[in-house]
């Protein structure tokens, strides 16, 4: 009698190929975290992809499985953090019933959740000029995008002056960036005082063109 190989059932088949997603989550995870960290501590400038694979327990080759180079994992962070600000920004000024509430509700969830995690404060204060170099990035890109839109809806429901609002936008999320980046320098960020400062300017900018 021959023997008889059996097949895989599709039950071991499909477990294999969870484990073997669950791997390449983790790796991936793996691989920015330690970018998180290897960034936040010397800089973009300064690190390396061995920098980066040392501080995990992958080999140099298993993180070309996922990333080019090291430019494509900052992107890779950014992403993440800027679409986590975007929503929290976005529902924070979308529940504002006055222009004063959509303007300064934005504007202070951007500088709490700059300052919620450290390492994300200290990657983005330490490699500030990196990043305005990225600012055509998709993700950076539509957060301008969103708040333009949200302006626009504002403008229609008569809460906010009819304006620019791609003028607006870009310069809201600009100085959003710089007012937030100077904060993270300072040796005792004060969101409030940030939120006060830019809401006042575009508070009145905003009145201004009624």
């Amino acid at each position: 009698m021959s023997d008889v190989v059996s097949e895989p059932s599709a039950g071991t088949s499909g477990a294999a190929a969870g484990k073997r997603e669950r791997t390449k989550a983790a790796n991936r995870a793996a691989i920015l975290g330690a970018a998180r960290e290897v960034f936040a501590d010397i800089g973009y400038g300064a690190a390396t992809v061995r920098d980066i694979v040392r501080r995990t327990d992958l080999a140099t080759g298993t993180f070309y499985n996922y990333f080019p180079d090291k430019e494509s994992v900052l992107t890779a962070l950014l992403d993440e953090t800027a679409g986590e600000a975007r929503v929290r920004v976005q529902a924070a000024r979308r529940e504002g019933a006055t222009l004063e509430a959509f303007v300064r509700d934005g504007f202070a969830a951007y500088f709490d959740f700059l300052l919620e995690d450290r390492q994300t404060s200290e990657l983005l204060a330490r490699n500030a000029g990196t990043i305005r170099a990225l600012f055509q990035e998709p993700s950076l890109v539509a957060g301008v995008e969103e708040l333009a839109d949200d302006l626009r809806a504002g403008v229609a429901a008569g809460l906010i002056p009819d304006h620019d609002v791609e003028y607006m936008a870009a310069s809201m999320v600009g100085a959003a960036f710089e007012v937030g980046a100077r904060m993270l320098e300072s040796d005792d960020p004060d969101p409030a005082r940030a939120t006060d400062f830019i809401s006042g300017l575009f508070i009145a900018g905003l009145r201004a063109a009624a």
